[in-house]
């Protein structure tokens, strides 16, 4: 009957555009990461930059949320932040991290296990400068994760900080800037038919190399 509610356990999904074997996946999940960007991005994906961060307090409560990857190098991943956010906390209490892609067109996931590190503040300002100008106006505005008692308090701030640097460049606040998430696990998944799903594994060993395993699904 139209407009009864869908049964939440019937809801599922058959995966069946591609295969992942180990051959594809290489030696090097960086460079592997990157070819499935490039193929994200190929098929148009909106969002391709999006990832979950999973992080832990300092009483051992995880949380999550979604940001944004502004940077990939040969060293990890690279997002930015309010420094005195919950997340910001929670990194200052626990360095140890999870990132998740997910890329439902193509069938996919990514998820990205290891510490995280502050970037350098040349690298942090090299980013501020490059964002709109309201994006650098709204990381003074904001005092992101508190509690603030109306909408008006943020128009207010934003006001503020838009006539106080009206004629200057913006500078970078001391409380925002870059993360990066240096990778020690990386997990390639590959949705596959009947629930028989290919995922892939890269794991660093004590001297810091890749070492790659299969897992069953």
């Amino acid at each position: 009957m139209a407009g009864q509610p869908l049964n939440i356990a019937d809801i599922r999904k058959d995966y069946i555009l591609a295969a992942l074997d180990e051959e594809i996946a290489g030696e090097d999940p960086i460079v592997f990461f990157r070819q499935w960007f490039t193929e994200a991005e190929a098929a148009e994906i909106t969002e391709i930059n999006a990832m979950t961060l999973a992080t832990v307090d300092a009483n051992s409560a995880p949380h999550a949320r979604i940001v944004l990857l502004k940077g990939l190098d040969a060293s990890g991943f690279t997002f930015y932040t309010n420094y005195d956010s919950a997340k910001g906390t929670e990194l200052s209490a626990n360095p140890h991290v999870a990132l998740l892609f997910f890329w439902k067109e193509l069938e996919r996931q990514v998820r990205i296990e290891g510490v995280i590190e502050k970037v350098a503040r040349e690298e942090s300002d090299s980013y501020f400068n490059s964002r709109p100008v309201g994006s650098r106006l709204g990381a003074w505005a904001s005092p992101q994760s508190r509690p603030i008692a109306a909408r008006n308090i943020l128009d207010a701030n934003y006001a503020r900080y838009e006539q106080e640097f009206s004629s200057i460049e913006i500078p970078r606040p001391l409380h925002w800037g870059g993360y990066r998430v240096l990778p020690t696990r990386i997990e390639f998944w590959q949705g596959r038919a009947s629930r028989m799903h290919d995922r892939i594994l890269f794991s660093k060993d004590g001297a810091g190399n890749w070492e790659r395993s299969r897992l069953a699904p």
